[in-house]
């Protein structure tokens, strides 16, 4: 570790990063996000990284979710309220039926960059670069729009910082209050055409504030009823913007992260001996690793004595994102080895990645049941091998978009055109990932 430096990651190989043509534009760039003021503080990481030691140690779960990929055009506040408000919603679900503290971790103010499958995108014969995230360059197929441009880094860097504003703002300034929370998913229990199925856990939910509210707990005095913690995160895929971000915290002396309070490798670029895994083992932040059906032991062991060596329980969570027809096989054979060497992780499902498939509509899509049946495999999984289904990651969106058929509106191929709004992955709209929660929560509940 003595030998790590921010930098060191520039010598290793690298995976999925732009090319820049302007080496001097970019490091200008590089030079004035440094001087910038960090978007997250060091303190606030800590407090993350305590929360996912108590759920690596089965006292907690793990809620991520947000966009695949945030988009400047759709930076608004409705759009950011709406995925807030979700989160929270589903949260409250999870509480109460699992009756252990949740963790809200949102794929918010920074998911800008995004792996591609080809560096090239050809449509009616024409090749441009692959858009890469609104962090690198533009979504709209021209020459002028597909070309990286360092200078998007600034706008990344602005549009997070104001993203982060107002999501405290929003946890600390009453949106978050657990009475409006509720009324929330009562009028989606109301509304839904599975609302039997769901009605109860609602009613109990609803009784049970009321009765708080009868013996004097109150949101006037108990700021836990109004007020919340929401952390941030993203895929660090961009490293010339990680690393403009790292500090030094004044106080342990310690580098962090300071673009977000936790960040995530990614499956395409986990390489033992690459950028990502360098820069990752330096930072002192909570972070994640995404992992498919390839993954193999031993390398899932190399991977923890590089990124976690003092196996420090909430350091490193393990994304899984396998499919639905592929972690049953693949994920025991994982826990077993990981639980039998003593490692201390959180374990959280993906559920979205390794079930995406293309539509008779011609759009990518993901359907529910595939989505659902994956988490039930990972909830059994666990349950066999004695350990703890830490969490789960999912693409959602708190506005009403129709991108992955199923679910109990019954959204089908034909629909999709309907909003079909995503740049890059299909999400689960605000009424699917709602009644996903409170599936989940049947696990939860079962589980204790």
């Amino acid at each position: 570790m003595s030998q790590w430096q921010p930098d060191s990651w520039r010598s290793k190989p690298i995976q999925q990063q732009p090319t820049y043509q302007d080496q001097a534009l970019l490091k200008e760039v590089e030079a004035k996000l440094h001087s910038y003021p960090p978007l997250v503080f060091a303190e606030e990481t800590r407090q993350l990284y305590k929360q996912l030691g108590d759920v690596a140690e089965g006292r907690g779960f793990l809620l991520q979710g947000g966009d695949c990929a945030e988009s400047f055009d759709e930076f608004n506040a409705p759009k950011i309220r709406d995925t807030f408000k979700v989160i929270l919603q589903m949260a409250i679900v999870l509480t109460f039926a699992g009756k252990c503290p949740v963790t809200k971790v949102a794929r918010m103010a920074g998911q800008y960059a995004k792996p591609r499958s080809a560096d090239m995108e050809t449509i009616n014969g024409v090749s441009l670069p692959s858009y890469r995230g609104d962090i690198i360059n533009s979504f709209e197929f021209t020459e002028k729009s597909r070309m990286p441009d360092p200078n998007r880094m600034l706008e990344a860097y602005h549009r997070g910082a104001s993203t982060l504003n107002l999501l405290r703002a929003f946890a600390q300034g009453g949106l978050a209050d657990l009475h409006q929370v509720n009324r929330w998913n009562m009028t989606f229990v109301e509304n839904n055409p599975l609302r039997d199925r769901y009605q109860d856990i609602a009613n109990r939910l609803q009784e049970t504030l009321e009765f708080m509210d009868v013996i004097g707990i109150n949101n006037l005095n108990n700021a836990t009823l109004h007020e919340t913690n929401l952390f941030t995160s993203h895929e660090a895929l961009l490293l010339n913007y990680e690393q403009a971000l790292t500090r030094i915290d004044t106080l342990t002396g310690k580098p962090y992260n300071c673009s977000a309070h936790m960040v995530w490798i990614g499956e395409r670029t986990r390489q033992l001996d690459h950028a990502h895994v360098e820069f990752f083992r330096g930072i002192h932040n909570p972070i994640g690793v995404k992992i498919g059906p390839t993954m193999q032991e031993d390398e899932l062991i190399k991977l923890i004595d590089t990124l976690n060596p003092d196996n420090s329980a909430g350091r490193l969570t393990f994304i899984t994102r396998m499919g639905a027809d592929k972690l049953e096989q693949n994920l025991p054979k994982l826990l077993r080895r990981v639980k039998s060497e003593g490692r201390k992780v959180v374990w959280s499902s993906d559920p979205m990645h390794g079930n995406t498939k293309k539509a008779s509509s011609g759009y990518k899509t993901r359907n529910f049941d595939d989505i659902l049946s994956e988490i039930k495999q990972f909830f059994a999984a666990h349950a066999a091998e004695g350990t703890h289904p830490g969490g789960i990651h999912l693409e959602m969106t708190g506005q009403h978009v129709t991108e992955c058929t199923g679910g109990a509106y019954q959204i089908s191929d034909d629909d999709l055109a309907q909003a079909y709004k995503t740049q890059c992955d299909p999400r689960l709209n605000a009424d699917q990932v709602l009644e996903m929660a409170f599936l989940v929560a049947d696990h939860l509940k079962s589980g204790k």
